[in-house]
């Protein structure tokens, strides 16, 4: 399961790559307006395609139909390795079409059950994007939607990936590898906090403390 970080800071993205642990970058509109310091989104998004070789998820900042598209392909031109991130709404299909068909990569992102991520694949999506927190908050199973999803373009053998949004905690991105995710997104906080638990705590402290009592047998 591949791990895109939810981050448009640019120390956050350094860190997570040098450890290895983020596969790709996904930005939203509001992160790259909270991480830019002058209140140009856009073009701190370009300063990260160039600062990564990692794939990028980049949102259009549209809802109509020829806007999306033109969007769409300004975003792709920003570097090869970008994701066109598309919501998944009727004036949405003919331009992921027309961008898919240009070789530009697609995420539907608002995606919520097997039947809209049919239709975004076969519109041209190389890729679906659900929201748990969403999910979970209406009152339905995120994890089982993600299962569903991935269990439809795996039976269908349709070639488009599943995108779990925001997993909440450790046992939620868990889940999502189980449900059979090709990718989750979490934010730095969360990356950070997957490297943790109690044991793994008190088991440090009780090493900690063998390699003291061994100094201090060989000083003896």
């Amino acid at each position: 399961m591949r791990i895109f970080l939810a981050s448009a800071k640019l120390d956050d993205i350094r860190w997570a790559g040098e450890h290895g642990l983020a596969d790709g970058v996904l930005t939203t509109p509001a992160l790259l307006a909270e991480a830019a310091d002058d209140g140009d989104g856009r073009g701190l998004l370009a300063d990260l395609c160039r600062s990564t070789a990692l794939p990028v998820c980049a949102t259009v900042n549209a809802v109509n139909g020829a806007d999306i598209y033109r969007d769409g392909r300004d975003l792709a031109k920003l570097a090869d390795h970008v994701i066109v991130q598309i919501p998944l709404v009727e004036d949405a299909v003919h331009a992921i079409r027309k961008l898919s068909a240009e070789g530009v990569r697609v995420g539907a992102t608002l995606v919520f059950n097997a039947a809209q991520a049919i239709l975004a694949a076969k519109a041209g999506a190389s890729m679906v994007a659900t929201a748990l927190d969403q999910l979970d908050a209406y009152g339905q199973d995120g994890l089982g939607a993600v299962a569903e999803l991935r269990a439809v373009f795996s039976d269908g053998r349709m070639e488009c990936d599943v995108l779990a949004l925001a997993p909440q905690d450790a046992t939620q991105f868990a889940g999502c590898a189980v449900a059979g995710a090709d990718a989750v997104s979490v934010t730095p906080s969360l990356l950070r906090r997957l490297l943790l638990h109690p044991l793994t705590d008190r088991g440090l402290d009780q090493f900690m403390s063998e390699l003291a009592r061994g100094k201090s047998g060989r000083h003896a």
